[in-house]
């Protein structure tokens, strides 16, 4: 499959016909055990569902070669992925170099759970290569890096970060949840390993909850694999299926999220309503050359700050009809929430902070003229 485009790979890796029956689509394994040809004696390696699952084995084939990884696991959410990696890798009197706009849920994670285990996080404007170096320390074990980052879309050169990293001897993790494999590989980049929630695009139809690592090499496999059979926080068969459907798709819904983005991105920008367009597809970012460079396009997500503050942002969040008040991301459907009080609200109080002026927006896949529609209707809305 590496042969292929990216495309063909999303459809048909890990997606060979029933050897049986000819179906076309493999079935899901509703299974939680398998019977073994005598003690020991297992079925292609497979004996209980939390060691591993044909459906299961099917997504983690898909996943990887949409990376380019050696192997990808599957997982029931996106931060029981981020946490058996963290626990596969990591020791207590460690140190994490974390991104200084992150998601919500991975601050408090290192901050409010392996804080308690003795892992140290410092966070960074990953952005500036002096900060970064002014910040290692010889403890330090990973670096973990957003881009486009989770609200404020910071782009961060992949590449660059990579090499300082390996020069220091510290890993390189990067969550490429908001850019998907369709836009951006992290691994060709440099990077050591990949997270994502594939509740958010991967999936796509928000109807299944799920995570994955993705591994460059074989260096971590083993231990990241055995805190998914020790722990157990598997995805289900059904939910790997689901997710698998969703990847099916993925390629052309990311071209249809990007366009309309970039389209929403533009007529915001001359709204005098919002004072900051936050979306790397505008030549007025600041990480638009570098996003141009290491993506192949812009995504689907987008924030706005309203210049008239933090009382206008909240109510723009739940004006709106189209674009539906809700947590999460990635769907074919839009989106629109207040980061400060939804998604963020773990980061209020610290360095973190979202600026309370801000709404996140990921933009689905309806007309466009419609979604700029539902978009004024709000602002007018504000105006009365």
């Amino acid at each position: 499959m590496s042969d292929h485009a990216f495309a063909t790979r999303a459809i048909h890796a890990g997606q060979a016909p029933d050897p049986t029956t000819g179906a076309i689509i493999p079935p899901i394994y509703q299974a939680s055990t398998h019977v073994q040809d005598g003690i020991g004696g297992l079925r292609e390696g497979y004996e209980y569902n939390r060691s591993g699952n044909p459906t299961r084995s099917s997504l983690e084939t898909q996943l990887a070669a949409l990376e380019g990884g050696a192997s990808a696991l599957s997982f029931a959410s996106g931060l029981s992925a981020e946490d058996a990696l963290l626990r596969g890798i990591l020791k207590p009197g460690d140190h994490v170099l974390l991104g200084n706009d992150v998601y919500g849920g991975t601050y408090r994670l290192f901050t409010k759970v392996y804080a308690m285990w003795g892992i140290e996080t410092t966070t960074v404007e990953l952005g500036d290569l002096d900060a970064i170096r002014a910040a290692l320390r010889p403890e330090t074990k990973i670096i973990w890096l957003e881009t486009p980052s989770n609200p404020l879309l910071k782009v961060v050169d992949i590449a660059t970060v990579a090499e300082l990293a390996h020069a220091a001897g510290v890993i390189l993790v990067v969550d490429n949840t908001f850019a998907s494999p369709a836009l951006q590989q992290p691994l060709a980049l440099g990077a050591d390993l990949v997270v994502h929630s594939t509740t958010k695009y991967l999936g796509g139809h928000s109807d299944v909850l799920g995570g994955a690592v993705v591994f460059g090499d074989d260096r971590f496999s083993d231990q990241v694999k055995f805190q998914q059979f020790a722990v157990g926080a598997v995805s289900a068969p059904l939910d790997a299926w689901l997710t698998t459907r969703g990847i099916k798709t993925l390629s052309v819904r990311m071209r249809q999220h990007s366009e309309n983005a970039q389209a929403i991105a533009e007529w915001a920008a001359e709204r005098p309503e919002f004072a900051q367009v936050f979306y790397p597809g505008l030549a007025s970012h600041p990480g638009h050359e570098i996003a141009a460079s290491q993506m192949s396009g812009f995504g689907g997500m987008l924030s706005l700050g309203l210049a008239a503050g933090a009382d206008a942002a909240r109510a723009f969040a739940e004006s709106t009809e189209l674009f539906q008040l809700a947590e999460s991301l990635g769907g074919v459907e839009s989106l629109i929430g207040y980061p400060p009080d939804m998604t963020h609200a773990s980061v209020r109080g610290t360095e973190l902070a979202v600026p309370e002026n801000i709404v996140r927006l990921s933009v689905g896949i309806e007309d466009v003229s419609d979604l700029i529609a539902d978009l004024e209707q709000g602002l007018a809305r504000l105006s009365r």
